[in-house]
Order: C-alpha cells, then structure tokens, then sequence
C-alpha cells in the first residue's frame, strides 16, 4: 500500500533570547531627574529595557515582595483550598485583612486579600498553608523563583516583605517578575481589581486597592499594580500599563515620599509611551536564508523599537536578526526549518519469511530445515517409516489373499 505523506522538518535555531535588551536612549530625551534611588523601565512584551538607573543594586523591596507570594500561590496552591488562620498569622504585624486565629477562608480569598489590601496576615496564611512554615514557604519561594521566573538577585526570608536584612532583589528581578506573572490571566484580574467587597469573621467591610494609580492618581492604560513601605526600604511601586499594543512595566523603589515613586513612575511611563512602540512579527512569517532555504518564525516575536526609527529583519551569521538602523539587537528570533517534503512511502516493510510464516501460525522454514538436519530427529524419522512400511505391506497382502494371488 502506498500513501503520500507530507513532513516538516522542524529544527529549531539559537533561540538566544536576551531578557533585558538595552535601547540606546542617548538619542532621544530621558525622563526628567528622577526621586527614586533604583529604577527600570521594560517592554513586557519583548523584555527591552527603554531606561534604568541602578537597575541591579540590591534592594529592600517591602510589600512588592508579595506579587511573589501571590504567584507562586496561584501556580502552585489549589484556590478553592479552606485555610484555616494561625496564631501566627493572627498576629503578625503591619497591614492585615484581620483575620482571627482559627477563621476559615479559600485560597483564593487570601490572595485577593494579598495584593489588592495588603494584607500581611494573608501572607503568612498562604505560606503556612502552602508549606508548612513561613521558613519553609521563603526557602521554596527563592527556589522558585530562581528556577521557574528566571531571578537573578533576589533572596526573600518572609511572604509579606516586613524588613529583613537578608530580605532583598533588585529593580531588574522585580520588571522580570511582574512580566512573568502578568501572563496568568488570575494575577491580571486581582491587581486590576479596583475595590472588593470584604466579609471576614472580625472584619466586614470594602477593601480597596492599595496602588493610587487605580484610584486618586489616575494614569490612562494602567491595569495595577504593587506598592510597598517600610522604613528602611522607603517607598516601593511597580506598575504595568498598557496603550496601542505597547506594554510596560515600571519600577521604582526607596523613594524618601509616597509620591515619589508615583511621580517617577509617571515620568517613565510618558517617556515610554511617547517614544516607543513595539513591533510583532507574527508566528509562521517565512524568511529564506542566502541559501534558498525557508525558515519559519516559531513563536510571535515582539521587539520594541522608536518611533522614528526603521527596522528591518535580516540573516546576520547565520541567525535571523532585527536591525535598527545597522545595528542588530542582541537577540535572534527563534525561527525553524522548513521542508515540504512531499514523498511515496512503502508502508508494506519487506517482511523476512520467517516474520511471515509466524504472523500466518506456521513454523518457520528455518526451524523446519533445521529439524530436519538435527541428529537428534533421525529416529523419530525411521519409527515413522517403519510402521507406515509395514502398514503398506500389511494392506498389499489382505489384498492378494483375498484376490487368492501369491505373493
């Protein structure tokens, strides 16, 4: 039977994808002097930084450190889970959802409770709940962090961001991790959440978001965010917005003011969005090298680039490349290798008759002729002979008797 099968070959090449690809923004006007003592400014989409100042400098991060805690519990805990609130977490202190010792709430609840209040005893609620003890939940938070979202610099001793000396990250970790989590669709949805009606065993009332850029500092395309404070960190923000297909992501930490990290936060924002915009070359775009041969974009693939600026996508050492001006980015888009091979296969393999005679219930000629040869089988040959002789002769003599004819 012949059939017509048409293949890809797929061969994936240097997907060398850089996080963070620097624009040179000596081109172009930087955001104002800025408060904050370390700041970024990152296309979600692509993961280009457009700014930064002292972006790896080891930070204390306060209540940012719970965009965290919140991932990691919705990818690795069950929301429809009952916790029930420990002592500990009944007690902790700085900003809560007041929980009371022994109060039952879903998972779910908690993270709500987390992100859009604040709330510090939700915190240590999820760790516990998750791993056991703030201790353990801090050693498999770090872990995952490192392993799964791609941080760098970051070390967290607690779920909540209450200072700790060792408690620390950086600018760069904080954009990569708010990047990660804003491609779970629940994340998206709590730190947009504006306001939430609240009903606890000690507490019923409505919570609302704790980022000011929902509220009292409206900023056209926000969607959230996280802010934070403790005394030795200073004021701490990340925010991600969103206008004409470009994503952003700003961080601004130790600001000496609350509006500080608003107001930088502001600043970056405008210089992004006035600046930038981001570019897609969709999934399945063909590009054929110098050779003739076609590759196809493997993933859609966003880089971002300025607005007066012309692009263009070229083969550059044998990689597939964007160029901004004569200048590639540090990046190679992840294209694979495309052979339309249309071709007659024999799908009836040539079959031993060994392999035949078995899949038919007979022995194989091979096993046959071997008995025959082997020794060992004469004997049984010759009784056989013998009594079928015997009987021929037995039957030749009845018959001449019976015919009265000597024999």
């Amino acid at each position: 039977m012949m059939k017509l099968l048409s293949k890809w070959l797929i061969l994936t090449l240097m997907i060398n994808y850089f996080f963070a690809i620097p624009i040179d923004a000596e081109k172009i006007n930087k955001p104002n002097s800025l408060l904050t003592e370390s700041v970024i400014l990152m296309d979600s989409k692509s993961g280009q930084v457009l700014y930064e100042k002292n972006p790896n400098k080891k930070m204390y991060p306060a209540s940012i450190t719970k965009v965290a805690t919140a991932i990691y519990a919705l990818e690795k805990g069950k929301l429809n889970d009952i916790v029930t609130v420990s002592k500990r977490a009944r007690q902790v202190d700085g900003t809560r959802v007041y929980l009371e010792e022994g109060e039952k709430v879903t998972l779910l609840k908690l993270i709500q409770g987390l992100l859009i209040n604040s709330g510090n005893d939700a915190g240590v609620a999820i760790a516990e709940h998750l791993d056991g003890s703030v201790e353990r939940f801090s050693d498999s938070l770090n872990k995952y962090l490192k392993a799964e979202v791609g941080l760098e610099h970051t070390h967290f001793k607690n779920p909540h961001g209450l200072f700790h000396p060792e408690h620390v990250t950086t600018a760069t970790d904080i954009a990569k991790l708010m990047q990660y989590s804003m491609n779970n669709e629940k994340f998206q949805s709590i730190i947009a959440t504006k306001e939430l009606e609240w009903i606890g065993d000690a507490w019923e009332t409505t919570i609302y978001n704790h980022h000011k850029m929902l509220g009292e500092i409206p900023y056209e395309g926000v969607i959230g965010g996280k802010n934070g404070y403790v005394s030795k960190s200073g004021h701490t923000l990340v925010t991600t917005a969103e206008r004409s297909g470009l994503s952003l992501i700003a961080v601004t930490l130790n600001g000496s003011y609350p509006m500080d990290t608003y107001m930088d936060t502001i600043d970056l924002f405008d210089y992004g969005f006035e600046r930038f915009e981001s570019v897609k070359i969709e999934k399945g775009t063909e590009y054929e090298d110098e050779l003739g041969t076609v590759y196809s974009v493997s993933e859609d693939f966003y880089f971002t680039k300025y607005k007066d600026q012309d692009a263009t996508v070229e083969w550059v050492d044998g990689s597939l490349s964007v160029l901004i001006g004569d200048a590639p980015l540090n990046t190679t888009i992840p294209v694979m290798k495309v052979v339309n091979e249309v071709e007659a296969i024999e799908e009836e393999a040539v079959v031993s008759p060994s392999e035949n005679a078995q899949e038919n219930g007979q022995e194989p000629d091979h096993l046959v002729k071997a008995k025959e040869k082997d020794p060992a089988n004469w004997p049984m040959f010759i009784v056989l002979f013998v009594i079928a002789a015997g009987v021929v002769l037995f039957a030749v003599k009845k018959a001449r008797q019976k015919d009265n004819v000597e024999w």
